[in-house]
């Protein structure tokens, strides 16, 4: 009777088993291009309150982009894109993986930033990997920026506020305030 009611029990938890499925993993921030070489990263709803990101480029260049003066995380809402601001790639640097590190306390990030740069040969970092206080998860995506418009950081403001994008060699009708030198006769 013992070995029925085992076998019995063997077959129905294996047959309660085949028909779960496994939870579907969902993402717990994303990343929305906002332009060729720009990009907003966005938390999903149910995350811990504070985050900061970091990218590490194909070439090893790893750069923390939610710097703050006390140089912690930063408080981070749902459905909002992060610090409400886009992040610039360089188009150089190729494709990034982001790691957007979600805590429940203030974390400094220089400590973040050292361990990043120890395990930057891995393919994969999780929360285990590293020394962090609380509770930490970290999400890791990737975005590929691409070559768009030159940019312009800006021009010479001449007189009246005319910006020239060309050096400032404007007409001379548009009210330049440069002057020519001549060098003085000996």
């Amino acid at each position: 009777m013992t070995r029925w009611t085992g076998l019995l029990t063997v077959l129905a938890l294996g047959a309660a088993c085949t028909d779960t499925k496994p939870p579907e993993r969902v993402a717990r921030a994303q990343v929305k291009r906002t332009g060729p070489a720009t990009m907003e990263v966005v938390p999903s709803a149910g995350q811990l309150p504070y985050c900061m990101l970091f990218t590490m480029s194909e070439k090893g260049v790893i750069r923390q982009l939610t710097l703050t003066r006390e140089n912690r995380s930063i408080r981070c809402d749902a459905n909002r894109p992060v610090a409400n601001t886009s992040f610039r790639v360089p188009v150089q640097e190729g494709k990034v993986r982001l790691y957007v590190f979600f805590s429940d306390d203030r974390v400094p990030a220089g400590s973040v930033a050292q361990q990043l740069y120890d395990l930057r040969d891995r393919e994969r970092v999780t929360a285990m990997d590293l020394r962090l206080p609380g509770r930490v998860f970290v999400e890791t995506l990737e975005f590929m920026p691409e070559a768009g418009e030159p940019e312009q950081t800006g021009g010479v403001v001449g007189a009246g506020g005319v910006v020239t994008s060309h050096g400032g060699a404007g007409d001379a009708d548009a009210g330049s305030s440069m002057l020519s030198l001549q060098p003085a006769a000996e």
